[in-house]
């Protein structure tokens, strides 16, 4: 079983008896890069949990131009609101290569559901979620373009929606990605990576970003 799901501080705080249970239970999928898990409107098939690769969870604007919520790396377990709500997904999941996921059937999950311990898990992990949008609402609606960057490139340095406790030195996103995530140009997201570069705060790779200090990227933000 990959190191990663006990690696998720949210998993690897569960009991174990929980955890042999889910994994029990779980079953293999596989994606081709590009292949979508669910699309925008589909009926809860189950909770997901990715093992290798990455899922852009994203959805379309009205000019037809896609949007990217989040990413969704190793370790994460996702899907629980349709679960729980049992109404229809509410974003396209997408492989962005090839990758390995389990699934977690819905009956299962309402099985755990009626153990207190596991149910109290998911409500915890909703808490974390919905802290999440309201941040990231307020990073939109209150908050300068290069404070948005920052505070972006912060939560992805913890693997977005796997939360990890320490920052990783090296981001997997593109400024494609990064540009679409944040809803500005691929110019104006340049502009302002090019700065933090020259605060030495960050190092612009092929496809990646490198976390040089967190310190001088934090002092950015208050300085945006």
């Amino acid at each position: 079983m990959s190191s990663a799901l006990y690696a998720n501080p949210w998993f690897s705080a569960l009991p174990d008896d929980v955890r042999e249970a889910m994994l029990r239970y779980a079953e293999p999928v596989r994606l081709r890069r590009g292949e979508m898990l669910f699309r925008q409107g589909d009926a809860p098939g189950g909770l997901y949990a990715v093992l290798r690769g990455a899922l852009k969870i994203s959805t379309l604007r009205e000019d037809g131009r896609e949007a990217i919520l989040g990413v969704i790396e190793p370790g994460t377990w996702f899907g629980e609101i349709s679960l729980i709500d049992k109404l229809p997904r509410t974003h396209d999941a997408t492989s962005v290569g090839a990758c390995e996921l389990l699934v977690l059937p819905h009956e299962a999950f309402h099985a755990l559901m009626e153990r207190a311990v596991f149910a109290r898990a998911v409500a915890s992990l909703l808490a974390t979620r919905l802290r999440m949008m309201y941040s990231m609402m307020e990073d939109a609606t209150l908050r300068s373009t290069r404070a948005r960057v920052v505070r972006r490139l912060l939560l992805l340095a913890r693997g977005d929606a796997s939360m990890a406790r320490n920052p990783r030195p090296r981001i997997p996103v593109s400024q494609e990605a990064l540009a679409m995530m944040l809803g500005i140009s691929r110019q104006t997201l340049s502009k302002e990576l090019k700065l933090l570069e020259g605060l030495e705060a960050i190092r612009i790779g092929y496809r990646c970003i490198e976390l040089l200090s967190e310190e001088r990227l934090r002092g950015a933000d208050q300085a945006g």
